[in-house]
């Protein structure tokens, strides 16, 4: 990654706070070594936008600062700064082609163990909501053999998807009668908001995990992880760190799931394509097992 020595005018009039072309190259730098997250050259007002809201809320008034307290392995802001710098765009059954196949899966997996799955990118919890909704369908049951983790590093998203409570506006694109399924209209204060049905929040256990940390905490295995458009945020190398600790979680014939815009071709040692944006495990990891 170069730095953004175009960067001009970092101390325009109209920026309360000064940021320059160093002070973006630190935030790069610090936000890669932390979450693996590549941020392209282009991101300049993006990250100005963001991290000046934790300069106004800790009160320090120069960006260099700031990135100092980091430096200093301050816990508390390291997680702010984190939380940030996350994009966290989701929604209910994205990519929708995806969820029959995890439920052909999980129905014929079931036969031999209880369902394990693992959503890494969980966001505000759509995703393993989603999840959860495909295999009640599937199982014909609210209390199917099914365990899922959800997992992301920005905690702020965390905490909303463990509540489980949304817009109702974000629910508009289901059908009527799985909206009336599975989720619960609030009513007086909470008018406009819906909540998920216990059964499905019972059946997700959320938890802050970094891709990056060498031990992910865990334990496989797995039948399928859905890892959505979260590695377009990870360079090459990063990339291939993650798939490379992703394989030994997975059953023999367990699949990842990954995101429209992502592809996986340099990791063909470890996955192989089974179909739109589906991998399995290639041949030879599947014999080493």
């Amino acid at each position: 990654m170069s730095a953004n020595t175009l960067f001009t005018n970092a101390n325009t009039p109209d920026r309360e706070f000064e940021f320059t072309s160093d002070d973006f190259e630190r935030v790069r730098q610090l936000i890669y070594a932390r979450a693996g997250i590549s941020l392209n050259k282009s991101k300049q007002d993006m990250v100005y936008s963001r991290l000046a809201r934790r300069l106004r809320a800790t009160g320090i008034k120069r960006f260099r600062d700031y990135l100092a307290l980091l430096e200093n392995n301050d816990k508390t802001e390291w997680e702010a700064f984190v939380n940030s710098l996350t994009t966290n765009l989701t929604s209910f059954f994205r990519e929708p082609h995806h969820f029959p196949l995890l439920a052909e899966l999980a129905l014929k997996q079931s036969k031999h163990h209880s369902i394990s799955l693992w959503c890494s990118a969980a966001s505000t919890g759509e995703e393993p909501y989603s999840m959860a909704i495909a295999l009640v369908d599937a199982f014909g049951s609210f209390t199917p053999r099914v365990s899922i983790i959800a997992s992301d590093v920005d905690t702020h998203v965390l905490a909303k998807a463990e509540a489980g409570v949304y817009p109702i506006e974000r629910v508009e694109k289901l059908s009527a009668d799985m909206v009336k399924r599975f989720f619960i209209k609030e009513t007086g204060a909470q008018e406009g908001l819906v909540r998920v049905r216990p059964e499905l929040r019972a059946m997700i256990s959320f938890r802050q995990i970094n891709l990056l940390d060498k031990d992910l905490q865990i334990r496989g295995p797995l039948d399928a992880i859905f890892c959505r458009n979260v590695m377009i945020y990870f360079d090459k190398e990063t990339q291939l760190k993650i798939l490379e600790r992703f394989a030994p979680l997975l059953q023999p014939d367990g699949l990842l799931f990954a995101g429209h815009s992502e592809s996986f071709h340099n990791a063909g040692h470890v996955f192989s394509l089974r179909g739109k944006t589906v991998y399995e495990l290639a041949k030879q990891k599947v014999g080493e097992r």
